[in-house]
């Protein structure tokens, strides 16, 4: 499969380094594109192999999937400018904007109404772990014949865990794990802070509290089990685990990152 990404920023060049990374795709199925040189330069950096070019309507010419991974208010321009050469027949379109329907692409799309076959749309919601691998994704589609929905969730797949949802949960999948990443890193963030106020120099209070939510995140994984239940392992009678969740309750953590995911929904 030839590979276009449009936009190889901070989310379309995780998603080429993930790509690379993962065995899954090699340098010469992946076309890069970008409105700055500079960004380009650093891809080949990463990877001298790949190609990359700054013509849009070339790479989308080449490509059987094309994902654009341009800021929201850029995807008409590049799918109007696209739209005369992307009208292939088994042609695949991605779009990892925030806010841009599946009825908006095929809006913009539809400019060049000469051509008739339409390509299937998708929207991805992928977050930056995918570049390390550990990426959550979300996939909803429209006109997708179920052999290339299952192509793409395979792609994804490569980068970590995939799901297929309703355009509709779009909203909430982008809170809970693009969004969610951020929210993460800001506990981590808390918590180095703490760990220093505590007598831990900073890049030791950094590696304990990494490897401490790396290791709590494994052991959910592994036991697939309700997080309260890990919880109770560690939390006795008058103890100072409980004592130190109360002090979090009481100060609104869980009240806090559930008012911060419905307000990034």
């Amino acid at each position: 499969m030839k590979i276009a990404v449009i936009g190889v920023g901070n989310m379309g060049g995780a998603i080429v380094r993930g790509l690379l990374k993962s065995g899954k795709c090699s340098p010469d199925e992946i076309i890069c594109t970008a409105k700055s040189r500079a960004t380009l330069d650093k891809m080949l950096e990463y990877n001298a192999e790949l190609q990359v070019t700054q013509n849009n309507v070339e790479a989308a010419s080449q490509a059987s999937l094309i994902i654009v991974a341009v800021k929201p208010w850029l995807v008409g321009e590049v799918l109007r400018e696209i739209a005369p050469v992307v009208k292939r027949s088994r042609l695949m379109i991605a779009s990892v904007a925030a806010g841009v329907t599946l009825n908006d692409m095929a809006e913009l799309l539809s400019a060049d109404e000469s051509v008739e076959l339409s390509p299937a749309l998708f929207r991805v919601v992928p977050n930056t772990a995918v570049e390390v691998l550990e990426g959550v994704t979300f996939i909803s589609s429209q006109d997708a014949m179920a052999e290339q929905q299952e192509s793409l969730c395979d792609l994804f797949a490569a980068l970590g865990y995939v799901a297929t949802i309703d355009e509709k949960q779009v909203p909430a999948a982008t809170s809970l794990a693009s969004c969610g990443v951020a929210y993460a890193m800001r506990y981590v963030r808390a918590a180095m802070e703490g760990g220093v106020e505590l007598g831990f120099r900073p890049e030791e209070a950094a590696r304990i509290v990494e490897h401490t939510v790396k290791g709590a995140v494994e052991l959910l994984l592994s036991s697939g089990q309700h997080p309260e239940v890990e919880i109770d392992k560690v939390t006795t009678a008058g103890g100072i685990t409980i004592k130190g969740l109360n002090a979090m309750e009481q100060a609104g953590f869980s009240a806090a990152v559930i008012e911060g995911l419905r307000a990034s929904k």
